[in-house]
């Protein structure tokens, strides 16, 4: 009898064996743990210090053409593996960052479909987990399409929510707070107008989520290495408040077209009870693969000024008439009337670059230079821009000559237009013309509904677009910086020319509007989770009236605040986005954009609770500077500065740029205060923050 009870034990132990896996994470404050359950059915579950962060949730894919990776699975094996690296970004927040995770490999096969197989791998860091399904090389299964992939997020309560509603083509929302629950009820007004939108679901909500629950747990759901694949959304099931992946459908409403060997992106959870922690991860960038280039010497910083403020106020165009209508390559703008109010005109770009080389900059974004603006937006047009006519006014040999002379750089813009099916017929040949006027970036736009047309802006098909895009720039030596693009999700490791992306509501919109005061405290733990962002910041003059009499709107921070963003709101290119006239009113404050950083050997996260505040030191790139950005939402508080992080026994000057004690967003933005003093790494700074202000300090 006792010999039975053994071999009963014994037997059970080998099924608990094959259809649970348990693995923690190096400092074992996470758990993870996969299981088949009834019919086979992949499932995993996810716990941070015993406190549940992902209740038992299902895995697959259902596909259109061949059986679906859903259920009747048996384990085959499982691989466990520790990892531990430190490696180098090209450009970053840190020079060093940490690679360390422990990971599971279950090997699956469907009893159903014979010798087909998948494989779903997890790794498991410290501060998350990111899991993908791999489909390797195969005698059954080779090409399939996928019909919708099932992954789902089981939430342990109803957290509190940051989020945007699910769309196929723009990020360009507000972010709504609320607890999950009550996303239904606010889905009408949270979707306001975009030049090009769809939404799907009235729980649909977009990645980066960020979360807290009632337990004090921060979790952001997002995905890492978006490659030939749609860009997955999430449905809630406000029920029972299980998240499940939605990708982006093409135009006949197909998911996703793969073919073996290949895999999805990472599905990844970013969770710890410190605020904190969740901008300091860089579990996203660990995901992707080391660059792709063996030399990486051209790919640069970039601060610089911008012929495009002027023209988002409404002050100067970007047509160079006002012709209701035009063909490239047939209408004759020689023979036609300007409209008096073309910025990208040559004087006019020749007093930005003169500004640029007296202050420092690196760089002049001009937009609006070349010929067909004048009759394209809102319209299903296909041929508007070939990216390399200019209009009458705009000389691009001696903008260039100029330019060089005072060792300024240009920055090209190619405005698509959404016609990415034009872009791609002239992409090598705006790409030659670059390089042969000496361009070395490029920001480009891909405003409007699409074209093919059905195609949406985060389908397979523009994932595929922009990484052509990226990869033939980089065959040319040149940088993107790609407005209205899929959301990042830490390519810029792997493909560093990526210097920035917009993906998300910008400083354009506070001439549009506005931007909610607790906006920027929100985005670090949203979008920029998946990488930097073009935010434009450094709006001096806040009445929009002032440009634009017409225009009523107001920029929903202080002066200061604007200032802060340069440290809160990381990117390797910073633009001083205001005009020069209105810099030259405020050279004092002016003073921390000439100085700050772009690229960074160290980052501190020193305080922060999103949509509240956030504060962030961090020190320059193979520099003894360090420079702190506080920012706060509508409600005045106090920071707390620390400077621990400073060698000890050392003495740095510190200049201090305060909102002053008058000043809020709304009644008195352009009122601060500039001081020094001298700091330590045993001083404690506590300083004031107006409403929707900020601080900004350099200490060297």
């Amino acid at each position: 009898m006792r010999k039975s009870i053994l071999l009963f034990v014994s037997l059970f132990c080998t099924v608990a064996w094959v259809k649970a896996q348990v693995i923690t994470s190096p400092d074992k404050n996470l758990t993870l743990t996969f299981a088949l359950k009834d019919n086979g059915v992949p499932t995993y579950q996810l716990d941070y210090k015993q406190k549940s962060v992902i209740k038992s949730s299902k895995l697959g894919l259902e596909t259109k053409d061949v059986p679906s990776f859903l259920d009747g699975f048996s384990i085959t094996k499982t691989e466990q593996n520790t990892f531990d690296e430190t490696w180098s970004p090209v450009l970053g927040e840190q020079k060093n960052i940490r690679n360390n995770y422990t990971e599971l490999l279950v090997t699956l096969a469907q009893k159903a479909v014979k010798d087909r197989f998948i494989r779903i791998r997890f790794r498991l860091f410290n501060d998350g987990l990111g899991f993908r399904y791999e489909f390797p090389a195969q005698a059954n299964l080779n090409y399939f399409i996928i019909k919708e992939e099932k992954t789902q997020f089981a939430l342990a309560g109803d957290h509190k929510a940051f989020w945007l509603p699910g769309d196929y083509d723009t990020q360009e929302y507000s972010t709504m707070t609320s607890k999950l629950s009550e996303v239904r009820g606010k889905m009408k007004e949270a979707v306001t107008p975009n030049a090009s939108q769809t939404t799907f679901s009235p729980t649909g909500l977009q990645t980066p989520l960020m979360m807290k629950s009632d337990n004090g747990l921060y979790i952001n759901i997002h995905e890492a290495a978006l490659i030939d694949y749609s860009t997955m959304s999430l449905n809630l099931d406000d029920q029972h408040m299980i998240l499940e992946s939605f990708l982006t459908p093409d135009a006949v409403g197909d998911k996703g077209y793969l073919q073996a060997p290949t895999q999805s992106p990472w599905r990844t959870i970013v969770v710890s009870d410190k605020a904190t922690d969740i901008l300091a991860s860089r579990l996203i960038l660990n995901l992707n693969e080391p660059t792709k280039y063996k030399d990486v010497s051209w790919i640069k910083p970039i601060k610089y000024v911008g012929v495009w403020w002027e023209m988002i106020t409404g002050k100067s165009t970007w047509a160079y008439n006002n012709l209701e209508s035009v063909q490239l390559g047939v209408t004759d703008y020689a023979k036609t009337t300007p409209n008096g109010k073309h910025a990208a005109n040559t004087a006019h770009v020749k007093e930005y670059i003169d500004f640029a080389a007296k202050n420092g900059l690196d760089a002049v974004l001009v937009e609006g230079w070349n010929e067909g603006w004048e009759d394209w937006f809102g319209k299903t047009k296909d041929y508007v821009f070939d990216f390399v006519t200019p209009y009458p006014d705009f000389d691009v040999a001696e903008l260039h000559r100029y330019a060089a002379s005072k060792n300024i750089k240009i920055i090209m813009h190619h405005e698509t237009s959404g016609s990415v099916r034009n872009y791609e017929r002239h992409l090598d040949t705006a790409y030659k013309f670059m390089v042969n006027n000496g361009y070395n970036s490029v920001k480009s736009g891909y405003v409007g509904n699409i074209i093919p047309r059905g195609e949406h802006h985060y389908g397979q098909w523009l994932v595929n677009h922009y990484m052509y895009a990226i990869t033939k720039a980089a065959e040319y030596k040149i940088m993107v910086n790609a407005h209205e693009a899929v959301r990042p999700t830490g390519l810029n490791r792997t493909y560093p020319n990526l210097l920035a992306n917009e993906a998300a509501r910008g400083t354009e919109y506070e001439s549009f509007g506005g931007n909610n005061p607790d906006h920027t405290t929100i985005l670090p733990f949203t979008r920029l989770m998946g990488g930097p962002m073009d935010y434009t910041p450094g709006i001096f003059q806040t009445k929009i009236s002032a440009y634009n009499p017409e225009n009523t709107s107001f920029v929903h921070t202080t002066l200061v605040k604007q200032l802060a963003l340069y440290v809160t709101m990381y990117s390797p290119l910073q633009m001083a986005a205001d005009l020069p006239e209105t810099y030259a009113k405020f050279m004092d404050a002016f003073q921390f954009i000439k100085d700050v950083a772009v690229d960074w050997d160290e980052t501190k996260i020193l305080e922060a609770e999103p949509g509240d505040y956030i504060t962030i030191a961090r020190k320059a790139k193979n520099k003894d500077e360090w420079y702190i950005g506080a920012i706060t939402d509508e409600n005045p508080r106090t920071a707390t500065v620390t400077f621990d992080y400073l060698p000890k026994g050392k003495t740095y000057t510190a200049t201090i740029y305060a909102d002053g004690k008058d000043a809020s967003y709304d009644k008195n933005p352009q009122s601060y205060t500039i001081r020094k003093m001298k700091v330590t790494s045993k001083t404690v700074l506590k300083q004031a923050l107006a409403s929707s202000g900020g601080l900004a300090i350099s200490v060297k």
